[in-house]
């Protein structure tokens, strides 16, 4: 299988994301449809902080237990510095969008929306370069399994994103949603073309830092969201059935030894 057809998988497993996305233009769902829809998606999203974190904690972990105390170090600098970039940046983004709506208008919805986007896609970029790095070993076979199941797990993050627009008053164009597939879903591609060409562990920990910090204040804010919808029975059951689609989607990533 030559670089270009793996890249084209590699395209085909991020976009996936599509699949979810058209659910954000939903008219008038119910309070509770709503509620359930953001409950999925903090689940999922947890599952993404934890795999990012335990897939980018690997490296120093092996280098502590090889007692290779400079590896160790430089790459939990790497990850530390990482998460505090991809939190610390959202926080001041979020803060400075937040005085510009208040000015210009705008829906907060939507840069939710957007901030979701952005956490997964560095998310896909380090799955893209888990992608291009196994063929640039001529790992093949575990390069499509990887393929596989990275498409069949982003296409459950598609909701995640859409999921504070359900219920807008005016409902996400087709333009919008295809925007933030790309956010979302892009880096998939790009990752895995840049993966056949650079094998480093210390830019796959700087973008699983990078991710991790993103998705965190996600989570947080979409915690808050959840807390003003006020339905906490339907939301523990709904964060629970997104961390169960997350572990589902990602058991064939496992099965292949990634």
């Amino acid at each position: 299988m030559s670089g270009t057809q793996i890249t084209l998988l590699g395209a085909i497993a991020g976009f996936t994301i599509y699949l979810g996305l058209p659910i954000g233009r939903l008219r008038r769902p119910a309070p509770r449809l709503k509620a359930g829809l953001n409950a999925v998606a903090i689940g999922i999203l947890t599952f993404l902080l934890w795999d990012v974190l335990t897939h980018a904690w690997e490296p120093t972990d092996a280098a502590l237990s090889d007692h290779h105390w400079g590896t160790a170090l430089g790459g939990g600098a790497v990850l530390f510095l990482g998460l505090a970039l991809g939190l610390a940046g959202l926080v001041h983004y979020d803060r400075h969008n937040a005085r510009r709506l208040a000015t210009a208008g705008g829906s907060p919805s939507r840069q939710l929306a957007w901030m979701i986007a952005v956490g997964i896609g560095l998310h896909n970029f380090a799955e893209g370069l888990a992608i291009g790095n196994s063929a640039a070993k001529g790992e093949l076979s575990l390069a499509v399994l990887l393929i596989v199941g990275f498409g069949l797990h982003n296409a459950t993050e598609g909701f995640g994103i859409v999921a504070p627009l359900t219920g807008e008053e005016q409902r996400p164009s087709w333009g919008l949603l295809g925007l933030l597939g790309l956010v979302g879903g892009g880096p998939t591609f790009a990752g895995t073309l840049v993966g056949q060409h650079l094998v480093n562990d210390t830019l796959s920990i700087a973008f699983l830092g990078l991710a991790a910090g993103s998705i965190l204040y996600v989570v947080i804010e979409l915690l808050a969201v959840a807390r003003k919808a006020a339905l906490k029975e339907l939301t523990t059951w709904g964060i629970l059935g997104g961390l169960l689609l997350g572990f589902a989607t990602d058991a064939i990533v496992t099965a292949a030894g990634a």
